[in-house]
């Protein structure tokens, strides 16, 4: 019984004491992935579908080529490469998450919270998603 609870107490004891002093056990620090396994959009089975008409005026960044908007709304950077392809990623930081201090310097967004740069590409740090435009509405396939 002893060794049971000489067990426990070896086990249980740092991580307790370091969450009652509001020091995290775990926290990512590089540009790797975040490490969360959260279903994007919530959506627990498939692809989800998002669906944006660009002639809406909060889009209108997106009508010229390095145009961007970040769309809180469905957690997306958006970013016009050219007349025919906007790229899609997911707006969460994979440094810790946040999705509202993101600025873009026409190849890279950045978060403000770490200065954490990555690329406008589908092989950066970013998740990208699969996007399609017909007229004036962008499909993005998440």
């Amino acid at each position: 019984m002893e060794n049971k609870r000489r067990e426990f107490l070896r086990n249980a004891c740092a991580p307790v004491l370091m969450t009652a002093l509001g020091i995290p056990m775990l926290e990512a620090c590089g540009k790797d992935g975040y490490g969360g396994d959260e279903v994007l959009g919530g959506n627990s089975g498939g692809n989800r579908v998002v669906t944006i008409d660009l002639s809406e005026s909060n889009f209108s960044n997106l009508g010229a080529v390095g145009g961007w908007v970040n769309y809180l709304a469905e957690s997306l950077l958006l970013v016009r490469i050219s007349d025919t392809e906007i790229r899609a990623f997911d707006n969460r930081c994979p440094h810790q998450g946040n999705r509202d201090g993101w600025s873009f310097d026409g190849s890279e967004f950045t978060c403000s919270y770490h200065s954490n740069s990555y690329e406008n590409s589908c092989n950066g740090g970013l998740t990208c998603y699969d996007t399609e435009i017909d007229g004036t509405i962008l499909t993005v396939t998440r």
